[in-house]
């Protein structure tokens, strides 16, 4: 999954859908949340997260978090997000 753009509130339509096609598809084993192009996200966006990697969980998925600007991993590193996900910054 790409995010693009600012992550927050607004986008909770779209990434739960978004999320429900993936927990839905047999084929997937690891859900990657991809944000290489995002400059910004809230604590909704971290709630959203957070969600996500409950139910892939209670359907056996993983989730890693890809491509993670310095922005993006300062607000993960102070949610402890870091010890929670699976993170990987960007190249």
């Amino acid at each position: 999954m790409v995010l693009i753009g600012q992550f927050d509130f607004n986008l909770h339509k779209e990434f739960r859908q978004a999320s429900q096609e993936l927990l839905d598809n047999p084929e997937v084993q690891e859900i990657q949340v991809d944000f290489d192009q995002v400059p910004f996200l809230d604590s909704s966006a971290l709630g959203m997260l957070l969600l996500l990697k409950e139910r892939a969980a209670g359907q056996k998925k993983s989730m890693v978090l890809v491509n993670c600007r310095e922005a993006v991993m300062q607000v993960f590193e102070i949610a402890c997000f870091n010890k929670m996900f699976t993170i990987r910054p960007a190249a």
